[in-house]
Protein backbone atom coordinates (compact mmCIF):
# COMPACT_ATOMS: atom_id res chain seq x y z
CA UNK A 1 0.00 0.00 0.00
CA UNK A 2 1.36 3.41 -0.94
CA UNK A 3 1.84 6.34 1.45
CA UNK A 4 -0.83 8.21 -0.52
CA UNK A 5 -3.43 5.51 0.16
CA UNK A 6 -2.46 5.33 3.82
CA UNK A 7 -2.83 9.10 4.15
CA UNK A 8 -6.17 8.89 2.35
CA UNK A 9 -7.35 6.30 4.87
CA UNK A 10 -6.23 8.53 7.76
CA UNK A 11 -7.96 11.51 6.16
CA UNK A 12 -11.19 9.50 6.12
CA UNK A 13 -10.65 8.80 9.83
CA UNK A 14 -10.16 12.54 10.34
CA UNK A 15 -13.42 13.23 8.47
CA UNK A 16 -15.25 10.84 10.80
CA UNK A 17 -13.63 12.43 13.87
CA UNK A 18 -14.77 15.84 12.65
CA UNK A 19 -18.32 14.55 12.29
CA UNK A 20 -18.16 13.28 15.87
CA UNK A 21 -16.62 16.50 17.23
CA UNK A 22 -19.36 18.62 15.72
CA UNK A 23 -22.08 16.21 16.82
CA UNK A 24 -20.75 16.15 20.39
CA UNK A 25 -20.56 19.96 20.50
CA UNK A 26 -24.09 20.29 19.15
CA UNK A 27 -25.47 17.63 21.50
CA UNK A 28 -23.78 19.24 24.49
CA UNK A 29 -25.62 22.45 23.62
CA UNK A 30 -29.03 21.05 22.66
CA UNK A 31 -29.08 17.96 24.86
CA UNK A 32 -29.39 14.22 24.43
CA UNK A 33 -33.20 14.41 24.28
CA UNK A 34 -32.92 16.62 21.19
CA UNK A 35 -30.26 14.38 19.63
CA UNK A 36 -32.32 11.22 20.04
CA UNK A 37 -35.59 12.86 19.06
CA UNK A 38 -37.14 13.85 15.76
CA UNK A 39 -35.41 17.28 15.85
CA UNK A 40 -38.56 19.02 14.65
CA UNK A 41 -38.49 21.95 17.05
CA UNK A 42 -36.69 25.22 16.38
CA UNK A 43 -33.43 25.47 18.29
CA UNK A 44 -31.36 28.50 19.17
CA UNK A 45 -28.29 29.22 17.05
CA UNK A 46 -25.27 27.05 17.73
CA UNK A 47 -22.69 28.43 20.13
CA UNK A 48 -19.51 29.75 18.50
CA UNK A 49 -17.39 26.62 19.08
CA UNK A 50 -20.02 24.23 17.67
CA UNK A 51 -20.54 26.57 14.75
CA UNK A 52 -16.80 26.67 14.04
CA UNK A 53 -16.57 22.86 14.24
CA UNK A 54 -19.41 22.62 11.73
CA UNK A 55 -17.65 25.03 9.36
CA UNK A 56 -14.32 23.19 9.76
CA UNK A 57 -16.07 19.94 8.84
CA UNK A 58 -17.71 21.55 5.80
CA UNK A 59 -14.34 22.99 4.79
CA UNK A 60 -12.72 19.54 4.82
CA UNK A 61 -15.61 18.11 2.84
CA UNK A 62 -15.03 20.74 0.11
CA UNK A 63 -11.54 19.47 -0.70
CA UNK A 64 -11.86 15.83 0.38
CA UNK A 65 -13.37 14.63 -2.94
CA UNK A 66 -10.51 16.32 -4.80
CA UNK A 67 -7.95 14.63 -2.53
CA UNK A 68 -9.65 11.24 -2.90
CA UNK A 69 -9.72 11.60 -6.68
CA UNK A 70 -6.11 12.74 -6.93
CA UNK A 71 -4.82 9.93 -4.72
CA UNK A 72 -6.79 7.29 -6.61
CA UNK A 73 -5.75 8.57 -10.04
CA UNK A 74 -2.09 8.72 -8.98
CA UNK A 75 -2.34 5.19 -7.62
CA UNK A 76 -4.20 3.67 -10.58
CA UNK A 77 -1.99 5.31 -13.20
CA UNK A 78 1.21 4.39 -11.38
CA UNK A 79 2.28 8.02 -11.07
CA UNK A 80 2.87 7.89 -7.32
CA UNK A 81 6.24 9.34 -6.40
CA UNK A 82 8.12 10.86 -3.50
CA UNK A 83 6.45 14.16 -4.39
CA UNK A 84 2.92 12.73 -4.24
CA UNK A 85 3.74 10.94 -0.98
CA UNK A 86 4.95 14.21 0.55
CA UNK A 87 1.89 16.00 -0.81
CA UNK A 88 -0.51 13.50 0.74
CA UNK A 89 1.22 13.80 4.11
CA UNK A 90 1.25 17.60 3.92
CA UNK A 91 -2.48 17.63 3.06
CA UNK A 92 -3.35 15.32 5.96
CA UNK A 93 -1.28 17.03 8.65
CA UNK A 94 -2.41 20.48 7.59
CA UNK A 95 -6.02 19.30 7.81
CA UNK A 96 -5.34 17.88 11.28
CA UNK A 97 -3.86 21.23 12.38
CA UNK A 98 -6.81 23.10 10.86
CA UNK A 99 -9.40 21.54 13.17
CA UNK A 100 -8.24 22.93 16.54
CA UNK A 101 -7.13 26.19 14.95
CA UNK A 102 -10.65 26.73 13.62
CA UNK A 103 -12.40 25.34 16.72
CA UNK A 104 -10.56 27.81 18.96
CA UNK A 105 -10.95 30.72 16.55
CA UNK A 106 -7.26 31.21 15.74
CA UNK A 107 -7.11 33.67 12.87
CA UNK A 108 -4.36 33.82 10.30
CA UNK A 109 -2.66 30.57 11.24
CA UNK A 110 -5.88 28.71 10.47
CA UNK A 111 -5.86 30.17 6.97
CA UNK A 112 -2.20 29.28 6.61
CA UNK A 113 -3.00 25.66 7.55
CA UNK A 114 -5.69 25.63 4.86
CA UNK A 115 -3.25 27.02 2.30
CA UNK A 116 -0.64 24.39 3.23
CA UNK A 117 -3.27 21.66 2.73
CA UNK A 118 -4.00 23.05 -0.75
CA UNK A 119 -0.29 22.96 -1.56
CA UNK A 120 -0.26 19.31 -0.45
CA UNK A 121 -3.24 18.59 -2.66
CA UNK A 122 -1.44 20.29 -5.54
CA UNK A 123 1.62 18.11 -5.01
CA UNK A 124 -0.54 15.01 -5.27
CA UNK A 125 -2.33 16.30 -8.38
CA UNK A 126 0.73 17.66 -10.18
CA UNK A 127 1.83 14.38 -11.84
CA UNK A 128 -1.71 13.93 -13.17
CA UNK A 129 -1.92 17.41 -14.65
CA UNK A 130 1.71 17.69 -15.75
CA UNK A 131 2.80 14.19 -16.88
Amino acid sequence: MTIELVMLAWTLVLAFVQILLFDMARTSQYGLKWNTGARDEEMPPLNPRANRLQRAQANLFETLPLFIGAVLIVHVTGRASELTAIGAQVYFWARVAYVPLYAFGVRGIRSLAWLVSIVGLGLVAAPILIP
